[in-house]
């Protein structure tokens, strides 16, 4: 989202969000994934042993919040230009969107492709937040690096956070260094405010004075698979409310 995008969507969630308990509601997610691949050279398959392993993975990261994802159905593609090309506003994942996307308000549809040319070259993920649904219903969701799955070759970043971090913009998460140390940061208060991304596991690294050492472990930064491990609090909150204001389920 642009500056001013995410300036508006904040005073209508301030103004509208509803109240939802952070650790006593429950929420399920169906998870519809889309598997693209190319055939020549033959690249993008994943199986579906990683699939139930990345479920699983999800499962272990929002446990604290208590939303539980479950695998509903699998897509097989062969598109080439898909593939590669698929990039925020471009016409491969627009198209391919509006061909696949399943379910309904509250499912969430993982479209896993290779990023491999043009505006997209080297991307792992990118997803769609919550205040855009109703705008572009069916633009909602993930495209996700295939290789970033459990098992997969996209090593530091293959043991299935990528999905883990996308999925929190998906619940209205921003980074843990967006907007740098100038207020509201994040827009959660107990997440120490970072000037920029961490890569790695830099323990110890505190970029912005005051507020603790940057949160490294926590799913929102840019640190290694193995590194990250928690949400705050505050993040489990704002995610619920923001699912509650803007998906109709808190």
């Amino acid at each position: 989202m642009s500056d001013e995008d995410i300036v508006a969507s904040e005073e209508y969630f301030n103004e509208n969000k509803v109240a939802s308990s952070s650790f006593t509601s429950t929420i399920t997610i169906k998870v519809h994934f889309h598997v693209i691949t190319q055939n020549d050279p033959p690249s993008g398959n994943v199986s579906e042993q990683q699939l139930c392993d990345q479920v699983s993975v999800m499962n272990k990261a929002y446990a604290k919040a208590r939303i539980t994802f479950k695998l509903a159905r699998t897509t097989h593609t062969v598109n080439s230009d898909w593939f590669n090309n698929a990039a925020p506003n471009t016409a491969q994942q627009t198209t391919m969107k509006q061909t696949l996307r399943q379910g309904g308000v509250g499912d969430l549809n993982v479209y896993t492709v290779g990023f491999t040319s043009g505006s997209g070259a080297g991307l792992l993920g990118y997803s769609t937040f919550p205040s855009q649904f109703a705008s572009n219903p069916q633009d909602d969701g993930i495209v996700l690096l295939f290789s970033s799955l459990p098992g997969g070759s996209a090593a530091p970043y293959n043991l299935g956070q990528t999905l883990t971090h996308e999925a929190g913009h998906w619940f209205g998460l921003f980074h843990t260094f967006q907007g740098g140390c100038e207020d509201p940061g994040d827009s959660v208060s107990d997440t120490p405010p970072e000037a920029s991304p961490a890569f790695g596991c830099p323990t110890g690294r505190d970029t912005c004075s005051g507020g603790g050492v940057d949160p490294i472990h926590n799913f929102m930064d840019y640190t290694d698979d193995a590194c990250m491990s928690e949400f705050s609090p505050g993040q489990i909150v704002r995610a619920k409310q923001q699912h509650g204001t803007y998906r109709g389920q808190a």
